[in-house]
């Protein structure tokens, strides 16, 4: 396959750039035909083919990713930050994936892009980039939490509800599709929520990456407490996979009956290099497999 990417990167993002810049990445997607794809933030992004193959892509060492499948923000101009340059590569090619350093993005089945910003030091909203070309305020974000200010995101995934979820470091919320803001889970108190290199106990459990099925249920990296958790319709948290530290997973992929997951090796410092990604399948049985680890 053509190794085809678009590229999204705000150099001037408000959000504390620089703690935005010390983690490893948290993007992992699965396509149509069950290739997965994942960020490697020392190295850039990797596919792994159905037959296991693992395969290096041409694109950014960014931190999230999102896919535009159907292509439908092919010719749509991507959005301009005043504070800071936006650097864009366009290629034709099937899948078209965005990639982006400073902030999670997610495109919804009606084709837009979801991503949060905060204009001239404003309160954090969720913008909506049309595939017509047309941006919007969709959704602005409560200025104070249960755990203090808001000021950035760390995942965004649009439901087949039209809903969009996010994760803070301690909630995981939805925005329904007429435009309430509920929350979907809490800080779950799981054990050994502050084992993890440079996650520290103020992050407590430090949602990441999440996801969401076609039941509703929402899966989400608990990256503070090295764990993957499933949130049902009705609020139960149960844990579906755990690791040990240093590794920790960052970010997660719903494919049928099988969860993808992507983890880290955790390692003090902000060498990109020294953070390895494995990506690990858990199957409906609970069964766990490695699928592709890399090694420098």
């Amino acid at each position: 396959m053509k190794n085809v990417f678009v590229t999204l990167l705000s150099l001037g993002f408000l959000f504390a750039v620089s703690e935005a810049l010390a983690h490893p990445g948290s993007g992992i997607v699965v396509d149509r035909l069950g290739n997965v794809y994942f960020v490697d933030t020392g190295s850039g992004i990797w596919k792994i083919d159905r037959n296991g193959t693992l395969t290096k892509l041409s694109a950014p060492a960014y931190h999230w990713m999102a896919f535009d499948i159907d292509k439908r923000l092919a010719a749509v101009r991507l959005p301009y930050f005043s504070r800071g340059d936006a650097t864009v590569a366009r290629d034709p090619g099937d899948p078209r994936i965005l990639v982006s350093s400073d902030f999670p993005l997610t495109v919804g089945r009606d084709g837009a892009l979801y991503y949060p910003w905060s204009r001239s030091g404003g309160e954090l909203q969720i913008f909506r980039l049309a595939p017509t070309g047309s941006t919007t305020a969709f959704k602005t974000l409560p200025v104070q939490t249960e755990s203090g200010q808001l000021l950035w995101l760390n995942g965004i995934v649009a439901a087949l509800d039209g809903s969009i979820y996010y994760s803070e470091h301690r909630a995981i919320r939805r925005i329904t599709a007429k435009g309430e803001i509920i929350t979907v889970a809490g800080d779950p108190r799981l054990s050994g929520c502050d084992s993890v290199p440079e996650v520290g106990p103020e992050q407590g459990p430090y949602y990441r990456g999440l996801d969401v099925d076609s039941s509703g249920n929402v899966f989400v990296a608990t990256t503070g407490c090295k764990a993957v958790v499933k949130i049902s319709s009705n609020g139960t948290i149960t844990t579906i996979l755990k690791t040990s530290s240093p590794w920790s997973p960052t970010a997660v992929a719903v494919s049928g009956s099988d969860l993808y997951v992507l983890e880290y090796l955790h390692t003090p410092g902000d060498n990109r290099r020294e953070w390895l990604p494995r990506v690990r399948r858990v199957a409906a049985d609970g069964t766990v497999v490695t699928i592709a680890a890399i090694k420098r």
